[in-house]
């Protein structure tokens, strides 16, 4: 199977609302809001993106698998958690 020629991903900044990544020419944003799982992780956690494929990023030290897709509309791509908001137990 041939592969896909792209660049790695790049975190080229991080703010308290989110991060930029830079994907090839294109820069995308990932609102915290959007994307919680990463709002506590370091700078080294983030910084260590992979892109095994064209739609898939991989944070192995999160161990987090994020579609390119999810990242350009998260609001196509709702976050439904299975634990209870209260008791922090699976619902």
């Amino acid at each position: 199977m041939p592969g896909f020629a792209t660049s790695a991903p790049e975190v080229t900044n991080v703010s308290r609302h989110g991060f930029w990544l830079l994907l090839g020419d294109e820069e995308l944003l990932l609102r915290f809001d959007d994307f919680p799982w990463f709002r506590q992780a370091s700078i080294g956690a983030l910084t260590q993106v992979e892109r095994p494929s064209p739609d898939h990023l991989y944070w192995p030290l999160l161990d987090v698998d994020l579609s390119v897709r999810s990242i350009r509309s998260p609001a196509d791509f709702p976050l439904i958690s299975k634990t209870s908001p209260h008791s922090g137990e699976a619902a």
